[in-house]
């Protein structure tokens, strides 16, 4: 294979793989990897089966168009992302922010809706392929783990929600907020059909044992079919008019009949906000499951080129009734773990979900709604990461708040949770960087050695003082370090000499460059001087381009494998030196700063 990818690149400049990525891999397809490929399409075709007729419900539509979601997209994706495992398709996360989103402007279901939700992936899509043309892929990073993990226990809680009323049986209206369900499902409790109720448990119930003790067989086909079966049996027992037993109807067979986003100013300007949040939604669950699956295969992955083969993926999707599509978890993990050789994989897979769903698109007409919310029931269940929301309470007090905001936003108003999250993480962020520590060292002990180590118990020299500063110098940070610096002048007048140990220091901006100069002057003012040590080149050079170290100076910029309080001894205090005991540096031991030997 990699022969073939060698051969392929004599063939095509590089710059052609930037617009054709699908031209890398494609001279490595022969008989033996479409044999594989085909195998592992045909795998997920069968688990994509149930899981888009579940997300179209959940999103609000009809339960086809989570079909439509999994087919051109998924080709589209595959032949011009980076990743040869992930699959795109309709995903839980993705659902439940269309709906959210959505239904505000019209009924879920209906024509309208429909039309704002292609105009939405289409703007996904414009958006998404926008920050891959503009290489922003740096942008998911900002999107904490945490905030993810609460946006997807919040969806997963919103998720079982909006399911129970066709789980219990009751008439809760649709698009009801998340707590006011809680509310009228306490007041209609007597209310609940036991025959929806039985189909559900059974369908739960099922689902759960055959995942447990049956885990190669789709565990969702399996509790569709004892739904379904028990569902008819109830029906014909006795009668829908009396168990209220109501199905999901039959699926249209064939291909996504062609369709056009609104484009006019009052549904772009709508879709506008809601279509931010799925690009970043979906962007990140694109990204982060390619570089999870790509630590298994050892593939490299170019997160602007994801984004450009996600971004095609929903505008094309958006003319074949497909609603915004993103990296599916599973249906990627499956592919990876079946064996899958090269993208045609997922071709493969669109392909035959298509056969598939002419086959048993009229089958649908016996899928018991009560059936499809134990099912959803089990993917909200699946969605809630317990282990990690367990541990964030002993890790970071800072971490476990993002993540409760995250959660509790989600549930009040899913658009704006994640948001919340994000711009909390960003600020505990911010005041972490703007509070770098001035850690008080000493050198090494060992003589050979040339590190600097925190201070144990050992007294300072009284004539300088050596800290180390880990964290960059920026506007941020100016005004903490501006007080660190005054409480050492206050508290310890006598060290005038600082030496600062700045291996640690990444960058430092126009205000942490101005700040620098100002504290090598204010230095200088009481007689002392400060100093680096093992400052970076990059950083050299910014000051020096700035002219600031015509104040720091750089006879005070002291390189690795140098000794600063050799150099700063001479300078030192000569009486205060014969009258110190603590003899702090090496040369302490040796004379003192005019060069005359100890006498003791």
């Amino acid at each position: 294979m990699q022969k073939a990818l060698y051969k392929s690149s004599l063939v095509c400049p590089l710059w052609v793989y930037k617009f054709l990525p699908f031209l890398r891999w494609w001279p490595s397809v022969n008989s033996g990897t479409m044999r594989d490929d085909a195998m592992s399409g045909l795998t997920g075709a069968l688990i994509v089966l149930p899981q888009g007729v579940a997300f179209a419900t959940i999103a609000g539509l009809p339960p086809e168009y989570g079909l439509y979601a999994a087919m051109m997209p998924a080709v589209i994706a595959a032949l011009f992302g980076s990743s040869w495992h992930l699959v795109s398709g309709p995903t839980t996360a993705i659902s439940i922010a269309v709906f959210a989103s959505v239904s505000p402007f019209a009924p879920p279901g209906s024509p309208e809706f429909i039309s704002l939700v292609l105009t939405l992936t289409f703007m996904t899509g414009i958006f998404q392929l926008a920050l891959g043309l503009a290489r922003m892929g740096v942008l998911v990073n900002f999107i904490s783990h945490t905030v993810v993990i609460g946006f997807t226990a919040g969806a997963a809680m919103l998720i079982a929600g909006s399911q129970i009323k066709n789980f219990f049986g009751l008439d809760i209206p649709r698009g009801t907020p998340f707590f006011e369900i809680l509310s009228l499902f306490a007041q209609k409790i007597h209310e609940i059909d036991p025959y929806v109720t039985a189909v559900s448990v059974l369908t739960l119930a099922s689902g759960i044992l055959v995942k447990r003790f049956m885990p190669k067989f789709p565990y969702m086909i399996a509790a569709m079919l004892v739904g379904s079966v028990a569902a008819a049996v109830l029906n014909a027992r006795y009668g829908v008019d009396v168990t209220h037993i109501k199905t999901v109807g039959a699926l249209p067979a064939g291909l996504p009949p062609l369709s056009a986003p609104d484009v006019s100013f009052g549904a772009l300007d709508k879709m506008l906000f809601p279509a931010l949040i799925i690009t970043m939604l979906a962007l990140t669950e694109a990204v982060s499951i390619s570089r999870a699956i790509a630590t298994k295969s050892g593939q490299h992955i170019d997160g602007n080129q994801e984004f450009v083969g996600q971004g095609l993926s929903n505008i094309i999707g958006s003319f074949f009734s497909s609603y915004a599509s993103s990296g599916s978890f599973n249906r990627s993990g499956v592919n990876y773990a079946a064996g899958a050789r090269t993208p045609l994989a997922a071709v493969f897979a669109s392909l035959f979900l298509v056969v598939i769903l002419l086959l048993v698109a009229p089958l649908a007409a016996y899928l018991p709604n009560a059936a499809m919310a134990g099912i959803l029931f089990l993917v909200a269940w699946g969605l809630i990461d317990f282990h990690h929301i367990n541990l964030l309470p002993r890790v970071s007090r800072q971490e476990t708040l993002v993540l409760w905001v995250t959660l509790i936003g989600t549930l009040v108003d899913l658009e704006k949770g994640i948001f919340f999250g994000i711009a909390l993480s960003l600020v505990f962020y911010l005041y972490r960087t703007s509070r770098p520590t001035l850690e008080a060292v000493l050198p090494d002990p060992d003589p050979e050695s040339y590190h600097y180590t925190p201070l144990d118990g050992r007294k300072e020299c009284p004539q300088i003082k050596m800290v180390r500063l880990n964290g960059s110098i920026f506007f941020g940070a100016v005004a903490h370090l501006q007080q660190q610096m005054q409480e050492l002048e206050e508290t310890e007048p006598e060290r005038k000499h600082l030496v600062v140990m700045a291996s640690g220091i990444n960058f430092v901006d126009l205000a942490g460059s101005e700040f620098l100069a100002e504290a090598a002057r204010q230095r200088e003012k009481i007689g002392g001087t400060l100093s680096f040590y093992r400052m970076k080149d990059g950083l050299v050079e910014t000051l020096r381009r700035g002219h600031f170290m015509q104040d720091i100076g750089e006879k005070n910029l002291f390189r690795a494998r140098t000794r600063p309080a050799e150099i700063l001894y001479p300078t030192l205090d000569n009486e205060t030196c014969r009258n110190c005991s603590v003899r702090a540096f090496a040369v302490c031991q040796q004379h003192l700063p005019n060069g005359e030997p100890r006498q003791s």
